[in-house]
């Protein structure tokens, strides 16, 4: 591995120390400057970062799931023997375990740590960048099963954060930071229900009927293009007072409706 000055770094601050960036692809930055690791280390990297005080026995069972425990050890030896020579190593080997360096910043840590403070309650508007926290993907293109495992655990968390965000805003009468966490909710799942009934109670609460239930009639055109699926009665339920008049005055009108003169036999 080695420091690449010849990889541009134009709109990234200045910063000190090493950085391990997993969501939306591999990058390990020193100083901000990027570092160039093999694809095969970056495996190693990635995972050490993913799986904080795993045993060597743990590690070379998921990055080599077909080889005998023997020969995944001895190839774990090898890279860990690789990444040791490099001045910009990222990892500390403690016995048995190897984790990355103390200094070395995670961003799956940051989006972990985000969704951690929003979910304990903390003013959505401290938690400095909850919107954009993970909205990359892990580690696109792998498909190793220890990736697609947190990957799914990754997406989940930042579906379940952006919403509790949309919850905090609205229920503080937030409605345009609401509406906005909702609506990244909704782009990260489009068929997800739980945005989508975000979105149709913050357009109530603001008043704009026509809104809501163009809201609501969106998604279930979706839903039943995508899936042949109906929207849960809990998203059907939230619309009852307003389309009451509508309903009913559609039943008057039937009822006032005069009968066609009877047939002769």
């Amino acid at each position: 591995m080695a420091a690449d000055p010849s990889v541009p770094t134009a709109g990234a601050p200045p910063e000190e120390g090493v950085s391990l960036h997993l969501l939306g692809g591999f990058r390990l930055l020193r100083d901000a400057v990027p570092v160039v690791v093999p694809r095969g280390l970056q495996r190693v990297i990635a995972l050490i970062g993913l799986r904080p005080g795993a045993t060597r026995s743990q590690l070379a069972g998921l990055l080599w799931p077909d080889a005998s425990e023997e020969r995944a050890l001895s190839s774990l030896r090898t890279a860990l023997w690789r990444l040791r020579q490099d001045p910009c190593c990222p990892m500390t080997v403690a016995s048995d375990t190897v984790r990355l360096g103390a200094a070395v910043r995670l961003d799956v840590d940051d989006l972990v740590g985000t969704a951690a403070r929003v979910r304990d309650g903390d003013d959505p508007r401290t938690a400095a960048g909850a919107l954009a926290a993970g909205r990359h993907d892990l580690l696109p293109g792998w498909y190793d099963d220890w990736v697609l495992l947190d990957r799914e655990r990754l997406r989940q968390l930042r579906l379940h954060m952006l919403e509790q965000v949309a919850g905090h805003h609205l229920t503080a009468g937030r409605h345009g930071e609401a509406l906005e966490a909702a609506l990244e909710a909704m782009a990260a799942e489009p068929l997800r229900e739980t945005p989508h009934r975000l979105v149709v109670r913050i357009h109530l609460a603001e008043g704009n009927a026509f809104e809501a239930v163009h809201a609501f009639y969106v998604y279930r055109d979706l839903l039943r293009r995508e899936l042949r699926l109906e929207p849960s009665p809990a998203m059907c339920a939230l619309l009852d007072d307003t389309l009451a008049p509508i309903r009913q005055a559609s039943r008057d009108a039937v009822t006032d409706r005069p009968s066609p003169a009877g047939r002769r036999t």
